[in-house]
Formats: structure tokens, sequence, C-alpha cells
């Protein structure tokens, strides 16, 4: 008996010692998990986000630069992603996340104890139990993080701590909304917005079920499930998507039937800095927001990063009217191109003419060392023979054709040789009363010609620059555009003017038509009438008067530059024309309208700036000047609906316009440049038209003048605009100031004798100007 006694109290003995030592264990256990959380939350095992963080996490979002009818046309980024709201998404497309990914989200306080336990029970086996939360705290954090299993298990802590406390800050809706706003879609999509577009070319709002789906279901891995690469499994993913919404009550079964025979119908169109509209306009916008980070800091006294502070700038662009502008030159150039290269058929030196061999292989060396790979290979100290010898070696590569891209071997030099070939273009577009620019094309494309020739490239400005010469005789001399004139002969000598050797302008078609009123000799370019006007005013007015209206350039005090000697760009020409449209009232160019921080505060807005140049009765002159250029002179074209030299490739005249329009065509010497400037009462748009170098050009005037290669450009643009009532571009008249002190309705003269002329030359060498 006593044995057995004994070996029960030993029993019980044995019992109370492994209670004592399990509870023991336990309670140090738990009181270490205790203390492993509170020293994750306390940073010890690496930095936590702070109070300041949660409120407002590392977002990293792209800068949008919207149009001014509201249109994202591009943005700046690290990442492209823009956030949005959670009111902003599809009621499906939350419910497929949350059937997806979290099932018990709403439960939940961050962490999912029940998916934590089956997780840990099946060691991972059934699926893990990260909740959205903590999804959310890893992409907002950490990331990936680490493959190293110790490592691995305090970040999981730190994200367990993350998400709790992200669920005390924010809304399960404001979760979500982030959660979305963050996730990686790749592909350049980074957030559900940016996912939208570049997929199906859409809003989030305006995702359909199954396009929601499918973006639900990328999430689990998305380089795995990537539409673009691995459609047929991204559509099995889809479809377990549809079946986690019809177990979780979201979707019927009927209905998730019919939805999974559905195809992924994908409109995939990545966005990148080099494709979509105004692509020069925001590569111009960049250079300028370089430039004004640098001038304005946060109120904390930091820099701003466009890259990634998510800004939105809303500029003055009409995302419609760049479009209808960026038509106008594809549909034109690539029919002039056709006509341009035939011309070159034959021509040795091609796309060059009247140089000699010599003066080509310059122009080529030139364009050699000004290329990437010259600067790569010198930069890794290559020989310049060496260089020069690489250029020669063909290699496949990739080109631009109006058809588009196009895969080829040839040799950089050659390569050199076909860009020369493209005729270019700049088009601005801007309203004359608020100086608002509404649209901006800077080349044909800008992912292969780079150069900007609307705010970048000067170029000789022909006769559109003759209404400044018209302009300052109509101020100094009270001239008016009834005024007649002799279009005769005439020279201005040597020490007049500083001109160094005598200067006889002469006419473009070689003939002299007598008197003529100012009117008619501006519409049909006259050279000898402006240079006797240069000649009356003399050249430093109109220099001094060209600088009023808002040119930058440095002008020669030459008489030549009455006939367009000036390298002038697009944008100066388009603000100096709309001068006169406006009244006489300079108004600088803008295209800002205001910029928001990504909270929508407004931290930028331009203040205008104006001054006048001309009272309102001159500058209405000028418009009336301009008017007779397509009432009857080389923009007469605009007017008329077929015939005409070069009909085939200048896409016919399909204009037939009938409104007022004041305009100037303008081409210069050897039709390096081809220019047209048009007007209506709240539009005024500049177009040049020309080859990389001015050596390369069209062999005649038929389509090298400013008529035939810039103003079809115009033309084009203005009746798409016109097609879209939306714009209400006018078709009034330019409006005439009370009072009218300067004549304007003209009546043409008949048409002189020669005999009659000889006696008119003579009376004009006595009063050669006529002021009726």
């Amino acid at each position: 008996m006593a044995t057995t006694k004994s070996n029960t109290a030993n029993q019980i003995k044995d019992i109370n010692y492994y209670k004592k030592k399990f509870w023991k264990i336990f309670l140090y256990g738990l009181g270490g998990i205790f203390l492993f959380f509170l020293f994750a939350s306390w940073g010890l095992f690496g930095s936590m986000p702070s109070f300041e963080d949660l409120e407002n996490p590392n977002s990293n979002l792209a800068t949008e630069i919207i149009s001014t009818d509201g249109v994202t046309i591009g943005k700046f980024y690290n990442e492209n992603r823009t956030s949005i709201k959670y009111s902003d998404l599809p009621k499906h497309l939350v419910n497929a996340l949350v059937s997806t990914e979290d099932e018990r989200f709403y439960d939940h306080s961050g962490i999912d104890g029940r998916g934590t336990l089956r997780a840990m029970m099946s060691l991972g086996s059934k699926g893990g139990a990260s909740t959205l939360t903590q999804q959310l705290a890893k992409l907002l954090f950490h990331g990936e993080g680490s493959k190293f299993l110790p490592f691995r298990i305090v970040q999981k802590a730190k994200e367990w701590i993350i998400a709790i406390r992200l669920e005390r800050q924010y809304t399960k809706n404001e979760i979500i909304a982030m959660y979305l706003n963050k996730a990686d879609f790749v592909n350049t999509a980074v957030g559900i917005r940016s996912a939208a577009k570049v997929y199906f070319g859409k809003e989030p709002r305006d995702l359909s079920i199954e396009e929601s789906a499918m973006l639900v279901g990328m999430l689990k891995n998305p380089s795995l499930f990537n539409p673009v690469r691995r459609i047929e499994k991204v559509q099995d993913r889809r479809n377990v998507v549809f079946g986690q919404m019809v177990k979780n009550g979201f979707l019927k079964e009927s209905d998730k039937e019919k939805l999974e025979k559905k195809p992924i119908v994908l409109h995939f169109k990545p966005e990148s800095h080099h494709e979509g509209i105004a692509t020069y306009f925001r590569e111009y916008l960049r250079d300028f927001m370089k430039k004004w980070m640098a001038e304005n800091k946060k109120p904390d006294g930091s820099d701003y990063d466009i890259y990634k502070d998510g800004l939105k700038i809303y500029t003055t662009i009409d995302s419609r009217m760049q479009t209808y502008a960026e038509e106008a030159v594809t549909d034109h150039l690539t029919n002039l191109q056709k006509e341009f290269d035939a011309q070159q058929k034959g021509n040795k030196n091609a796309p060059f003419v009247n140089i000699s061999d010599a003066e080509t292989k310059k122009l080529m060396m030139q364009a050699m060392k000004n290329s990437e790979r010259w600067r790569q290979m010198e930069a890794q100290g290559k020989d310049e023979d060496v260089i020069i010898k690489s250029f020669a070696v063909k290699t496949k590569m990739k080109v631009f054709t109006w058809k588009g891209e196009r895969d080829t071997i040839m040799s950089p030099t050659d390569s050199i040789r076909y860009y020369k070939h493209f005729l270019q273009s700049g088009v601005m577009a801007m309203e004359p009363q608020t100086g608002h620019i509404k649209a901006w094309v800077g080349g044909i494309n800008y992912k292969y010609f780079q150069y900007d020739h609307v705010g970048q490239g000067a170029r000789q400005v022909g006769s559109t620059f003759k209404p400044f010469v018209y302009a300052t005789a109509i101020e100094q001399l009270g001239a008016s555009p009834c005024d007649t004139i002799i279009d005769g002969p005439f020279m201005i000598r040597k020490g007049r003017h500083h001109v160094t050797e005598d200067w006889e302008p002469r006419n473009s078609d070689q003939r002299y038509r007598g008197m003529v009123s100012l009117k008619k000799a501006l519409a049909n370019s006259i050279n000898t009438v402006s240079a006797k006007l240069i000649d009356r005013v003399g050249p430093e007015a109109v220099v001094e008067l060209t600088h009023k209206l808002g040119v930058k350039s440095d002008i020669p005090v030459q008489p030549s530059i009455a006939l367009g000697a000036v390298d002038i760009t697009v944008h100066d020409m388009v603000a100096a024309y709309s001068t006169f449209a406006n009244q006489g009232v300079y108004i600088k160019p803008q295209f800002i309208s205001r910029i928001e921080d990504k909270n929508g505060v407004v931290i930028y807005e331009p203040i205008p700036e104006s001054h006048d140049v001309l009272n309102k009765d001159i500058a209405f002159a000028v418009i009336k000047l301009l008017e007779g250029v397509t009432e009857g002179g080389s923009g007469d074209r605009l007017r008329t609906d077929g015939g005409g030299h070069g009909y085939n490739r200048v896409t016919g005249y399909p204009y037939v316009l009938k409104n007022p329009i004041a305009g100037k065509t303008g081409t210069t010497q050897n039709q390096s440049d081809g220019w047209f400037m048009g007007m209506v009462p709240n539009l005024v748009t500049g177009v040049w038209v020309g080859c990389e170098d001015r050596s390369a050009r069209f062999k005649s005037i038929t389509y090298g003048q400013g008529a035939t290669a810039a103003l079809p450009i115009w033309g084009i643009f203005m009746k798409k605009c016109y097609a879209d009532e939306k714009l209400n571009v006018s078709t009034e008249e330019f409006e005439k100031p009370v009072n009218l002190s300067i004549k304007v309705d003209c009546w043409e003269p008949r048409a002189y004798t020669p005999a009659e002329n000889d006696t008119i030359q003579a009376e004009q060498d006595i009063d050669e100007f006529q002021i009726e």
C-alpha cells in the first residue's frame, strides 16, 4: 500500500511539474511574442512608419498634364500612377477584389485570425493569410521584402502592426482605394487608373465587370498573369475571380456562365513619354517645370519633384484641337512627302539640292558628330576613324515611316540620310484675346525627331514678315490699305539704310503690275512694294515694332528684312499676328492655367502679360490687308474646291471656306521654308513646313511655296475645328473699331497699259506714295 501511495504522489508531483513548466514556457513565450511585437513597433528591427507617414504615405504619384477640356494628355512619372478616390471605382471592381483577395475584409481589423490560423495549421499549403490591409502595408512600406526566413518573420510582424495602424487611421473604403492606387499591373501601369487606361483605354468607372475581373485576377502575380503575353492563362484566372464572386454572393451562377464565355478584348496602349498627343508640347512643358521647380519651393522649403509629387498641371491646350492639328500635319505631309521623294530620284546628293559633294559630306559628318552613337563611342575613348568606320556597318534597326515603324537593315550613315529626307512641320494655334495656346505640334514624330519646330526652331519667315512692314507704314506714314503705290523697278543705293552694296529687289514672278493698292500688293506679296515701304519708314522702325509684337529673335537692321530674311519661331510669329487680331494689344502666349498639388491646393497661377503695340484702327487695317491674301491673293485656294498646281500632292483643295480669314503665305529663297499664318477672330494659327536642313528642299516653287507646303495644313485643321461645333471657332467678321479713321474698303483700279505705266512711274518719281 505504501508503494502505491508513493507512486500516486509522484504522479501528482510530475503533473504539477509539467503544468508549471507548460505555463512558464507559455507565459515566457507569450511575453516574448509581446516584446517582439513591441520592439518591432518601436522600430528596433528596422524603421517603422510614423503617424505622419501613415497620414501621408510616400505615394510616388505621377504628375498629370491636363488639357483645358479635362483630358489627361500626358504624365511625368517614375511610376505611371495617378490616384483616384473610392467613389470613382465601380462597385463590381470592389466586389471582385474583396471576393478574391480578402473575403472577410469588412469583418477584421487588419489581421484575419481565422485565415492566419488556417495558414499556420496547413503550413501555407492552403494559401496565405495576408489581408488587403496587410498587402497595402507591404506595398506602401517595404515592397516584396526578404526571402530569408528570420527577416521575413520580422517583416511579417511589421506588416501586422502597420495593418492595424492603417485600419485605425483609414476607413475600409479608403484602404481599398489606396490598395488599388498602389498595385502594380506591369506594362507601365501602376495603379488601377493607369491599368484601366493602358489595357482598355478607359477610366476605372467605365470598366465592365469582365474587365474589372481580369485586372483583379492579375493582382495574384502580375508578371505571370500578363494579358499581353499569356491571354489564355489570364482568362482562366479571370474566371476564377467570377467563381469567387459567386461564392460571396456578388454574382449569379447564370451570369457567371455567360461571362466566362466572353473573350478578353484589350485596347492595349502602354503610356510613354514619346507617345500620345502633344508630345513636343509636353517636352517643352517639362523644361519649363525644371525652371519653375528651381524657383518655387514647397511650404517646408523642400523641392518639388514632378516625377513623384502627383502634381496636376492644367494647361491651355485643347485635346480636340491638338488632335486635329496633328491629324492635319499627317494628312498633308504623308501626301506631300511622296512628291518630295519623287523629285529626289536620280539626285546623288539626295535630299540636298544644288550643293557640291564636299558640302554634302560636310553636312553628313556634322550629323554623325551630333548623333547619340558618336557621343557614346567617344565617351568610350574610341578613335575618330574607328567611329566613322562604324557608321558604314549595316545593322538591324527600326525606322520611322508614314505607314508605321518598319524593321530593316541599313548602316547608320544611310539612316541619317534617310531621316534627312523627311519634311517636318511646326504648328501652333492660340486664342488672341487670352494668349491661351490651344495646339502645339513641334514635329512629325517625337520618338524619331525630337527637335521642336514651334518653340525651339527659328526659321526664315519669308513674306510672312511683310505685314510688320505694312503695319509700320500705316502707323508712321498714315497710310491705308486702299492707298496706291507703283510696282516697278526699285533700288536702294549703297550707304542708305546700312546697305553695303546696291540692293535691287525683284518680284518672284519677275514682272511688274504698275499701280496697285497696298491691299493688292500684300495679297500678291509684291517684293518691290515692301522694299519701297521699308525705305520710307526705315528698317529701325520695323525692327522696333516687330520686337514690340513679341518677336525675340535678333533682327538685322537692313532693308532686306522687308522680304523676310529673318529667322523667327512659329511661337513668336503666332504671338505677333495675334496682336493684330486682338486690336493691337500684345498678350504673351500662355500654356498653363494653374498647377495644383496632389491635394488639390493651387500652388501656381500665371499672371497674364500684355502691352499696347498699335491702336485699334491700325490693327484692324492690317487685318483688312491680310484678308486680301485669302480673297484674291496667294491664299485664295482656301476659297476654291479644285484645281491648281500640285493638285495630287497637296490633298487637293478641299477647303471651300466662306468665312472671313486673314492670312499670309511665306516662301523663302530656294523653297527651303514654307509658311502660312491664318487668323479668324478667336483663333490664330501658324504653320511652317520644311526639311531639317535648308539644303534639303523642293526643286521648284510649285511645291515648295507656302501656299502648297503649309497652307493645306491650316485648311485641314480649320475644317476639322469647324466640324466640331463644341469648339466654337468663329466664322464671324473681325470686330470693326467704332469710328474707324482708316479707309479699309477699297475699289480696285483698272489695269494700265505699258505706256500709261511709264507716265505713272514718272509721276511717282515726284510723289511716289499716293494717300487718298
